[in-house]
């Protein structure tokens, strides 16, 4: 029973990483912001350690099934 919170957990952190990193790269490569009235490179920077900590935590809920 505690597999099937851990598949679901880790199955959330990781969609939402990766979402979150394809937005970002998205928004990068066609130069728009990807957090207004905040600088560019620090908000760029800041979605890019969040999405890969958020895929980092969904992989790391995988390896407990």
């Amino acid at each position: 029973m505690e597999s099937v919170a851990a598949v679901f957990a880790g199955t959330a952190f990781a969609l939402f990483g990766a979402a979150l990193l394809i937005w970002t790269g998205a928004r990068a490569v066609h130069r728009a912001p990807v957090l207004h009235g905040v600088s560019p490179v620090a908000s760029t920077a800041l979605t890019t350690l969040f999405g890969v900590v958020f895929l980092a935590v969904g992989v790391w809920c995988f390896t407990l099934v």
